[in-house]
């Protein structure tokens, strides 16, 4: 994905609106686990739900795409917030 790329979301260099998007989405997973579930059920429903506005959005080839660079930006790090070895 390119930097103009508007589905890139690298928190390096994330806007202030993705910093508060992330946030919010951070919280519904702190209340959702405080509400008793699981947080692998609510981390497939945000993404179910993430990937249905994505296609809403950009359609599904774009969205498609993004998906596909999605194993080699999960492998190299990307997702991780612990300090890698």
């Amino acid at each position: 994905m390119t930097r103009d790329d508007p589905l890139s979301f690298d928190l390096s260099d994330a806007s202030a609106d993705k910093r508060a998007a992330l946030t919010y989405v951070v919280e519904a997973f702190v209340e959702a686990q405080l509400d008793g579930l699981d947080s692998d059920c609510m981390a497939q429903a945000a993404l179910f739900a993430a990937f249905q506005e994505l296609v809403a959005t950009y359609g599904e080839e774009a969205t498609a795409r993004y998906a596909e660079s999605l194993p080699e930006r999960i492998r190299s790090g990307a997702f991780s917030t612990s300090p890698r070895h």
